[in-house]
């Protein structure tokens, strides 16, 4: 299917990211029909004062009769607005962009203040009527003598004016690189108004750079010195400003108009920022104080705006020209200093002979890590991966006194019932269902964490997903992973939905990335579900709505993954190795949301794949993603040292407005390690690589995956800010006996050892050749999950317990439905008064040795320390 191409408005700041991400649009087959621009108003009070919004302003494009001369009066504001959201320095020279561009430009004035000051942005409700359609134009006008309003409104007035005169818009651009606070703010605008966002810029920096292809093989793992170098795929310190040579390399000219940071002083006034010589003055300045965290040589902490002059002649048909007399140094004190543009033209170029080039580089779709798994699929002789000896955690945990302490987590399983209805029909119901069980226990929708929709017919996904979305009106929805499972569903049943929902979930201790803008980097969620949930692992049931350790170590939940190409949103092109590169390009966004939300450990994965022809084809597959997922694991590149030119100490960078970067709450100061080694209990770097513990993974065959894709990865459970040597990974198979079936026992425990409690998530295997109801089977797995966490907790951790034990039932349990009744399957998908918790029946599931399982459980278990 070949990609979409779109017709985009192009928001602009006159700012660096907004043109380039506008040059990006042209590169992947886009038009750009307009552009867009937010300007401050006449004075402050007008900016937050509710009044209407005036027409749009349209500049002179090319051959329209109009002067290419802007000179101004010099009586402009000398006050910077200092949006979080837009920026505003340079806004005399925008009116020139439509001349510079060719492009009609509408302007529009910021109405409004900040009112919503978190990451995510919650838009105004819709009518129930109107949910999750576009934005008519009918309802109440921003600015209309509604009452005061978010500034992030004003761009409503302005897009419904370029649609108004260009209705064949239906994509928005913009330059959002790690700002999640901007990103998901013009997302919500966008998608109100039917756009489809693109961000092409955003997570940049952690991008390919262009050598990567070419050092994709050193990074295999056993390369000792690479490993004690650093586990990083890249050095993040030296790689952020290859978004500055990708500028400069197609010729984009942007000029430093404002520094607001203590390393950057006005001497960096009208620098362009894209020269090498710049960037290393930039590099060198910010470090020394204290202002090199990610992103800062980019600016995006606000430590400096930019102004575009010139561009490659695909975009700019003019350069923009501000002699030195139509420059003013504004000091506002505090390390903010900024110039006014007071004079400008537009020097039109010679039209370039033959088409216009872009040549604007598109980063490689696959990471160094990435590539290397690939390269290793497609030279792979399928060999079963080899099985993991039983291992203990390296050195005994300290003996400590434990008590079972019930989660807070729970399980609510809803199947549809009623035979001979359609399935909107059945959806319908189990939200009303929903909808009644959050409010008798008192919650809302951001108590689900987690969700897993089981459909008969992938083909009714479009039909449920607005009905399922209506159950989620704020931001950061749950994350979610579909697929169908056919026929193995209750005769009855069209859908399943199963909802991890935490019941002591304190206020603001859940986050989440729901990332809806095209991008290089992984795949746009558009829909009722995030990339990740992020929530503390352990809360305790004291107060009315629990309490936790917001330093404590955290759980994320990730949607499911499948092989999308980012930018265009479809699936790579057919080829020889198309399921090698499905399985890899899927792990990639896997990892990429990993590492955004900073997990250092999986508890576990499945790799789920459409009916095979065959068992041979199964194996196959299983034998494949046992390979990804070990390889992924366990390849590494050195890291380079950043060389500290010291800097101010820690008061200065906390409390000192000098040392302070404006958005520096926004993004993360340090990168994570994904796998994190030295989270292992006594992990040694000179061991051998294979004695390294992999997190358990294993292949399920159901009947269809989204999109018809060939592989969705899902991984059950990340761990986030754990502390240095607080996990052991516990390994053992061992032949066992379960319901009077002979069969193989794979368990691993993976034990997080923190100040809030134990955690203890295992994963339970079972092989057998015989059949026997599948109560039977997991009632028999549990008992023996239950007898080895008290061998690890009392004789391995040297833990003593406490208190009444009781077996904990999986959480969630995926069965080879092949001799089960659709009878006995329905009995456990009823909800939560099934013993077994949520079933998922698969045509057949497989090990990493590529040997056929009969069931695989989850559970988690949680234990409290007395004091």
């Amino acid at each position: 299917m070949a990609p979409e191409a779109l017709n985009v408005i192009a928001l602009v700041s006159g700012g660096k990211d907004s043109f380039f991400s506008a040059l990006h649009c042209l590169a992947n087959g886009h038009r750009i029909v307009a552009l867009a621009n937010l300007h401050p108003p006449e004075s402050t009070t007008a900016r937050v004062a509710s009044v209407a919004p005036g027409a749009p302003q349209h500049g002179s494009p090319l051959g329209s009769g109009g002067t290419n001369d802007h000179h101004l009066d010099g009586e402009e504001d000398e006050t910077d607005l200092n949006s979080f959201m837009y920026q505003t320095v340079g806004h005399q020279a925008i009116p020139l962009y439509a001349a510079a561009t060719g492009l009609p430009l509408f302007r529009q004035a910021i109405i409004g203040t900040t009112l919503q000051h978190g990451v995510s942005y919650q838009g105004p409700q819709l009518p129930t009527s109107t949910a999750g359609a576009p934005d008519s134009g009918s309802g109440p006008q921003p600015g209309a003598g509604q009452g005061l309003e978010d500034e992030t409104e004003s761009l409503v007035p302005l897009l419904r004016a370029v649609i108004a005169d260009h209705p064949e818009a239906n994509a928005l651009c913009t330059g959002a690189i790690l700002s999640t606070y901007q990103r998901t703010r013009i997302e919500s605008v966008a998608l109100r108004l039917g756009l489809v966002p693109l961000a092409y810029l955003w997570q940049y920096p952690v991008l390919p750079l262009p050598t990567a292809r070419a050092e994709a093989t050193a990074g295999i793992a056993g390369d000792q010195s690479a490993l004690r170098a650093g586990t990083r795929d890249r050095d993040s310190s030296d790689d952020d400003a290859q978004l500055l040579r990708d500028m400069a390399d197609v010729g984009l000219e942007a000029r430093i108009v404002k520094v607001a940071s203590a390393g950057l002083d006005e001497d960096f006034l009208w620098e362009n920022v894209a020269t090498d010589r710049t960037v290393q003055r930039m590099k060198r300045a910010l470090r020394r104080f204290g202002g090199g965290d990610r992103g800062s040589v980019l600016g995006e902490g606000g430590e400096f705006e930019t102004l575009v002059l010139d561009g490659p002649p695909a975009l700019f048909k003019g350069r923009i020209v501000v002699g030195e007399a139509g420059r003013r140094v504004v000091r506002e004190g505090g390390g903010s200093t900024w110039l006014s543009i007071r004079d400008a033209r537009v020097e039109l170029k010679a039209a370039p002979q033959g088409a216009a080039a872009n040549g604007v580089r598109i980063p490689e779709l696959l990471d160094p890590r990435f590539q290397s798994v690939l390269d290793g699929l497609q030279t792979s002789d399928l060999a079963s991966a080899d099985r993991v000896e039983d291992t203990l955690p390296g050195g005994p945990l300290p003996t400590i006194n434990v008590e079972t302490r019930p989660s807070t987590s729970h399980q609510w399983c809803y199947v549809g019932k009623t035979s001979e209805v359609a399935v909107t029909e059945q959806t319908a119901q189990i939200i009303a269902e929903i909808r009644q069980q959050l409010s008798e226990s008192s919650l809302t929708a951001n108590a689900i964490t987690n969700s897993i929709i089981i459909l008969r017919h992938m083909s009714d996904f479009p039909t449920i997903n607005q009905l399922y979305g209506s159950l989620f009106t704020e931001p950061n929805p749950p994350a979610r992973v579909t697929i169908s499972c056919g026929d193995l569903l209750p005769p009855e049943s069209q859908i399943a939905i199963y909802l991890t929902v935490n019941s002591q979930l304190p206020p603001n201790a859940r986050e989440g990335l729901h990332v809806q803008s095209r991008s290089y980097w992984a795949p746009a969620n558009i829909g009722p579900y995030s990339q990740a949930i992020t929530f503390p692992l352990n809360v305790s049931h004291s107060g009315a709505e629990g309490s936790y350790n917001d330093h404590g170590t955290k759980a994320i939940t990730i949607a499911g993954q499948i092989p999308l190409l980012p930018a265009p949103m479809v699936f790579p092109p057919d080829s020889p190795d198309a399921v090698a590169m499905q399985i890899t390009l899927s792990l990639q966004h896997l990892w990429r949301i990993g590492l955004e939300m900073r997990t250092q450990w999986w508890s576990g994965a499945v790799a789920y794949f459409p009916r095979a022809s065959s068992s041979a084809t199964m194996k196959q597959m299983a034998t494949l993603t046992a390979q990804a997922w070990r390889t992924t694991h366990l390849w590494s590149v050195a890291g380079v040292d950043s060389d500290d030119e010291g800097g101010p100490d820690l008061w200065d960078r906390t409390y000192n407005p000098q040392f302070m970067t404006l958005a520096s709450a926004d993004q993360p100061s340090s990168t994570t390690d994904l796998p994190d080694w030295e989270s292992l209990r006594g992990f040694d770097i000179d061991d051998d690589q294979k004695t390294r513990p992999i997190p358990y993974v294993f292949a399920a065959e159901v009947q269809e995956l989204p999109r018809g894709a060939g592989v969705e990865w899902h991984a059950h459970l990340g761990l986030a800010k754990v502390s240095p040597g607080s996990i052991s990974v516990v390994n053992s198979t061992y032949g066992v006996v379960v319901s009077d079936c002979n069969g193989s026992l794979e368990i691993q425990h993976v034990v997080v050892d923190n100040a809030d409690g134990l955690f203890i998530h295992t994963t339970a295997a079972f092989a057998t050749e015989k059949t026997a109801p599948l109560s039977s089977l997991l009632e028999g797995v549990t008992s023996a999950v239950a007898d080895g966490i008290k061998n690890t907790l009392e004789t391995t951790a040297g833990g003593q317990l406490q208190g009444e034990w009781a077996n904990v039932p999986p959480y969630l349990s995926y069965t080879d439905a092949n001799g089960l009744s659709s009878k006995e399957l329905d009995g456990h998908q009823s909800g939560e008064q099934s013993p077994f918790g949520a079933v998922i029946p698969c045509h057949s599931l497989w090990n990493a040795q590529g040997d056929r399982l009969k069931v695989v459980a989850l559970f988690q278990n949680h234990f409290a320390k007395p004091e």
